[in-house]
């Protein structure tokens, strides 16, 4: 062999050697990219759409509400033990999903860290702008978006004072001792567009031969009653009919207070009834013989008074939030039900959870009844606020401030503050009246250190002098009906 033919053998060798270094060499290049990519891509990546998780809240997720909004918890007038958590602000809302592992079934739970800034984006700008602004055609309004502005000419809708039929004395400030009455003064403007001035012989003539029905806790019943003062302008109206009874509300023996009222005009054959359902879900006694006995409190079951008379409902507003704490459990001896047996869901058991999936439950159940009611347009409302400072409404709570706007006047976020309420409706024909982040710039609002049980060193910061915050709520109604 020639020392020629020598040299082009060890090149080739050579040339062979080369190659297969280059190929050992992007493998492992290509399997370093693999790695690298796995370990920094969010395991949610690879997790079933968004559509697939069951949403829940936890018991602590709902103490971790910032305390500016302070709305979970309790009626002011609850002897519940409060549900403050000293701990950060910052929400985490957990969306849970099982998948499968190579050897067992777990529970994946994603974890999205929200700013707790967040929650303040409807802070005050103190520069009023123009009252008027032009209304968007053939474009959706939010109707939570907007400011609060001064209206000397327009408001109050109704006097206080005077509607005396439909108000609830614990209630209507202007009975009491409280002097200053500039929250009566401010209305709500919608941003990009206008909403509907209300007016009560427009309300009837659209309602006519229709019942509108108000279904929930105490915030509720003040929108049910802000409702009827707003459609009589205050005045007395002893034409309208108490129908009471078709709906199957009575006075407890001994007196009471009734589980609902109903009022028709006869002018149009409109009816406006409230029931009261505090926790949006089916309560029943355990044993019917037994004042003292324990009453189950069936999560996956929508109220026994909306299975029965839905079809007699034109317009349905639901709402609940305030009396979901261990203080009204316990108080009321309620027990968690699921599927007609006690809960033994651990993560039910959590009043966060159990709130969020009741709220799901019953606005899917209502929202699946809809084909069969093609008449009927439902909505959610969202959680009113509640304005405690320094301590609970039996530890000294307070919300003294009785200057308007001090806190804020617009709402600029696009999503509702009350993330319960946003997600329930979402997919469904259920509409949510959103009225969480405009009512929490109204702290002056609340009836406040002037309530009945001040004497006793009680403020009410959860209800709302009337007239007030919910005519707002029943404006932004009358304009989505």
């Amino acid at each position: 062999m020639t020392p020629l033919h020598r040299n082009r053998m060890k090149r080739g060798a050579l040339r062979r050697k080369a190659r297969d270094i280059s190929v050992v060499l992007v493998v492992l290049v290509c399997a370093t990219v693999v790695i690298w990519t796995w370990d920094t891509t969010p395991t949610s990546a690879f997790l079933p759409p968004e559509s697939h998780f069951l949403k829940l809240e936890t018991e602590e997720e709902v103490k971790r509400v910032p305390t500016a909004l302070n709305t979970e918890t309790k009626d002011s007038y609850s002897s519940a033990t409060p549900l403050v958590n000293k701990e950060e602000t910052k929400e985490v809302k957990r969306e849970v999903a099982i998948r499968e592992d190579e050897t067992t079934k777990t529970t994946h739970i994603k974890e999205t860290h929200s700013d707790p800034e967040r929650t303040e984006q409807f802070v005050a700008k103190k520069d009023d702008v123009s009252t008027s602004t032009p209304r968007i055609p053939n474009k959706a309004c939010n109707y939570a978006k907007g400011k609060w502005v001064v209206d000397n000419h327009h408001r109050p809708l109704y006097s206080g004072s005077h509607c005396k039929q439909w108000l609830a004395s614990m209630w209507a400030c202007r009975l009491m001792q409280r002097t200053d009455f500039a929250f009566e003064r401010l209305r709500w403007q919608p941003k990009d567009c206008s909403m509907e001035e209300f007016e009560g012989s427009k309300f009837l003539k659209r309602m006519q031969n229709k019942n509108l029905a108000f279904v929930g806790d105490s915030l509720g019943r003040q929108q049910f009653q802000s409702m009827m003062c707003m459609i009589t302008g205050g005045k007395e109206r002893p034409d309208v009919l108490d129908v009471g009874p078709e709906f199957g509300f009575i006075t407890p023996e001994g007196g009471g207070r009734p589980n609902g009222w109903a009022y028709r005009f006869p002018e149009t054959n409109t009816t406006v009834l409230y029931h009261w359902s505090s926790t949006l879900c089916d309560i029943q006694p355990l044993n019917i013989s037994d004042p003292l006995t324990e009453h189950a409190m069936h999560l996956d079951r929508p109220p026994a008074f909306l299975r029965q008379y839905l079809h007699k409902i034109s317009v349905l507003v639901m709402n609940t939030g305030h009396h979901w704490n261990r203080g009204k459990l316990n108080g009321n001896r309620w027990v968690m039900h699921l599927n007609g047996l006690p809960n033994a869901n651990k993560k039910l058991a959590a009043l966060g959870n159990a709130k969020n999936f009741t709220i799901h439950s019953t606005v899917g159940w209502v929202s699946s009844q809809l084909p069969r009611h093609p008449g009927l347009k439902a909505f959610y409302r969202s959680l009113s606020p509640r304005h405690f400072v320094g301590g609970e409404w039996n530890t000294g709570g307070s919300c003294n401030n009785t200057t308007p706007m001090s806190i804020g006047k617009e709402v600029l976020q696009e999503e509702s503050s009350d993330y319960s309420a946003g997600h329930a409706v979402k997919g469904t024909g259920v509409k949510l009246l959103d009225i969480t982040a405009l009512s929490h710039i109204r702290d002056e609002g609340h009836i406040s250190r002037f309530s009945l049980s001040a004497s006793k060193g009680v403020q009410d910061c959860l209800h709302w002098c009337l007239p007030g915050v919910p005519d707002t709520w029943n404006e932004i109604l009358f304009a989505m009906i």
